[in-house]
């Protein structure tokens, strides 16, 4: 980039379309619009439109363009090609200094592509995620991967993701370690108190409160279906409350409604909404998800994280004793969680075994470097004077030579790369 000082406010377009994508980019967008060396481009291309509209006015995501491309039940070949055609034409338009991407999914792919075709720089948030098989997640470990060729800034959350790309060939100098962006905003709404939890029961009533989370596209179908008999057997202990936010994919709902309909211990309820949903996190006993997000948020606040998949880009959180990949086999998930219910002292090791995805600094260095390498010589504005340094608070181990990924023997994934 240019050595001289940003005369103008640098363009940057920060592309979302999943509520994942919205939470991480939040903190992003925000600083960027308190920023005088930034003008944030927000673009939504709607992938999860239902949950988007009212969460970013929440957050206070400033003004975005929005795509109208989606299709129910259209296939991945089809949606790929309507977002590089939709954001080509959007970057064109708007020609932005810089794009910023997050995570995995094929907004944030076709995000990249869009930039790349048009000679626009990619900045990548959430980079050097593995699992070292290339269609498990599906089709988000292949996403990911095909990101890191293009991106100019890699943001890896912790020093192990930073080390994938490393080891992949990615030059030292274009891969920062900053922590998770998810962790910014989670402190940000539990700050300010905004969100109900959706739990009934109380803490007197003796129930343990076990959060659901279920959706990925690899889990739907028969494994989806075994989960939900799974979680239905666990309901009959009757010292539970289950709730479940139903995903709004057709296939979700046609594996779990028949599975949790009408179990006095299953609330099933609507997708919540991003605050709701922090205040449910932070009000439950146990999260059983196949979620990457809720794998990164539950350890902040003490929550226990089974994982339901055979592999998770997410090992640091394993390691550290936070989280714990149980798989899809019904049995396997019934015995996991009914371990951490019957074992106080087990379920008191994962409750305080700490986050080892960062600070609630993250967003502070990705906008910090991406000032200093558009030649800004300004001081950022930040929301912490006392920001640590870069890897402060994050695990110090260098995991540049160690691409194995948590990952279990069974399920799908036939590429394995590790």
């Amino acid at each position: 980039m240019s050595p001289n000082l940003i005369s103008a406010p640098v363009r940057a377009m920060l592309i979302l379309g999943t509520r994942p994508e919205a939470i991480k980019l939040a903190p992003v967008a925000r600083a960027m619009a308190a920023s005088p060396l930034f003008e944030p481009l927000v673009v939504t291309t709607g992938q999860h439109r239902e949950m988007l509209h009212q969460m970013l006015d929440l957050l206070q995501v400033p003004d975005r363009t929005e795509l109208d491309v989606m299709r129910d039940r259209q296939e991945l070949s089809t949606l790929t090609a309507r977002l590089v055609d939709g954001l080509g034409e959007v970057v064109r338009d708007l020609r932005p200094d810089v794009v910023l991407v997050q995570g995995d999914t094929t907004t944030a792919l076709t995000g990249a592509l869009a930039a790349f075709y048009e000679h626009v720089p990619v900045a990548h948030v959430e980079a050097g995620l593995r699992t070292g098989v290339l269609d498990n997640p599906f089709p988000e470990e292949l996403n990911r991967r095909l990101i890191g060729r293009v991106a100019r800034w890699h943001f890896a959350p912790t020093p192990r993701a930073a080390g994938h790309l490393r080891a992949e060939g990615v030059p030292a100098s274009e891969v920062f370690t900053t922590g998770n962006t998810v962790i910014d905003n989670l402190l940000w709404v539990l700050e300010r108190g905004t969100g109900r939890s959706q739990f009934t029961a109380g803490t007197a009533t003796g129930l343990r409160r076990v959060l659901l989370t279920l959706h990925r596209r690899e889990n739907q179908g028969d494994t989806m279906r075994g989960m939900g008999r799974a979680i239905r057997r666990l309901a009959t202990r009757g010292d539970v409350e289950i709730l479940l936010p139903l995903h709004k994919s057709p296939a979700v709902r046609d594996a779990l409604l028949p599975e949790l309909s009408g179990h006095p211990r299953v609330r099933v309820v609507e997708p919540l909404g991003y605050l709701d949903f922090s205040a449910t996190l932070a009000a439950c006993d146990l999260v059983l998800t196949d979620s990457g997000g809720v794998q990164e948020e539950a350890p902040s606040l003490g929550k226990p994280a089974l994982v339901l998949r055979t592999t998770t880009e997410r090992p640091e959180a394993v390691e550290a004793g936070a989280a714990r990949l149980v798989g899809t086999v019904p049995d396997a998930i019934l015995a996991a969680t009914e371990r951490l219910l019957d074992d106080p002292a087990e379920y008191a090791r994962m409750a305080e075994a700490g986050n080892p995805f960062g600070d609630g600094h993250a967003t502070e260095r990705i906008i910090a470097q991406l000032a200093e390498d558009f030649g800004a010589d300004a001081d950022v504005p930040s929301t912490d004077a006392g920001m640590p340094s870069i890897d402060a608070g994050l695990p110090s181990t260098d995991q540049s030579t160690d691409p194995v990924i948590a990952r279990l023997p069974e399920g799908p994934g036939s590429y394995s790369t590790a």
